[in-house]
């Protein structure tokens, strides 16, 4: 008898051996009083929260230019982090204008009152319910944060979105919200084809089906932030303050001259655009140069 429960035992063990490898890792829930970010994470049988190692350096008062945007964005979190009535909230517009930035900032400014970051990709929004559910009754605030969010024509996903949108995360807890950036106001690509079939009635016009379809996508969205490129005042105006925190850190003495405004604008026109990050990588390579050259 305790030959053939000998011989049992090694079985299961040989049997066990090789089934561990084609299971999933334990995951150990996320402490929410330590942790400020995550990333979700899909597996092959469902998916996880990985924490996320994030800097809390950048502030509102660092981005310029944007002035409008900052300040209704933040009215918004402010009364979500107050447990007041909030929107979820689409920043749409030009790139580089500081639309991702505007969310890391708020993370910054209000981590500290209980506001916590998730990052989730577009392709993984179908999860959304699932990650909604691991935080519930939870005492943190969450914006679950979708960045560069679009679908092309011929994609059905942006149909699971308004799903999501007007079902889980209306039933979901208060303490839940979705930003997303994107640079199409209306999330989708827009053909001249879905004009053809608009219709006169009485003097009213009527779009057709397809273009309520799109439309009703953004509509999700109670707060619509838009974005624009900057002019070149407004260009100039976030190259001087990124210089000056480069510099400062670095400790290099500077002046703004008719020379580095030059420089900056020459930067600008061999990219093709004037926005905030085209300025903070203009900054960065003037203050590093100027550093080398300190060296030398």
């Amino acid at each position: 008898m305790d030959h053939q429960l000998n011989a049992f035992l090694t079985h299961a063990q040989r049997v066990l051996e090789r089934l561990e490898p084609l299971l999933p890792p334990l995951r150990e829930a996320i402490d929410w009083n330590q942790q400020i970010a995550a990333r979700w994470q899909r597996e092959a049988r469902g998916g996880y929260l990985q924490p996320l190692r994030v800097d809390l350096d950048l502030e509102l008062a660092d981005l310029h230019g944007i002035d409008t945007q900052s300040h209704q964005i933040t009215r918004n979190t402010q009364q979500f982090v107050d447990g007041l009535p909030a929107n979820h909230v689409l920043l749409w517009g030009a790139r580089g204008t500081g639309k991702s930035s505007l969310v890391r900032a708020l993370l910054a400014r209000y981590a500290h009152a209980g506001l916590r970051l998730i990052e989730i990709e577009r392709d993984h929004l179908a999860d959304l319910p699932r990650v909604v559910e691991s935080l519930v009754r939870l005492p943190q605030r969450f914006i679950l944060f979708c960045d560069d969010l679009s679908f092309d024509a011929g994609e059905g996903d942006y149909r699971v979105l308004k799903s999501v949108l007007d079902g889980s995360l209306e039933r979901a807890p208060d303490n839940v919200l979705l930003y997303a950036t994107s640079n199409r106001r209306h999330l989708l690509a827009e053909k001249q084809s879905d004009n053809e079939n608009w219709q006169m009635v009485d003097g009213e016009l009527h779009p057709n089906e397809a273009v309520e379809d799109k439309i009703a996508l953004s509509d999700r969205f109670g707060l619509w932030l838009s974005f624009y490129p900057f002019t070149q005042d407004q260009f100039l105006d976030v190259v001087r303050h990124w210089v000056d925190v480069h510099a400062q850190k670095a400790g290099l003495e500077w002046s703004w001259n008719e020379t580095l405004e030059k420089e900056a604008i020459r930067w600008a026109l061999g990219r093709g655009n004037r926005n905030g990050r085209c300025a903070y990588q203009f900054a960065r390579q003037w203050v590093g140069r100027a550093l080398l050259e300190r060296e030398q």
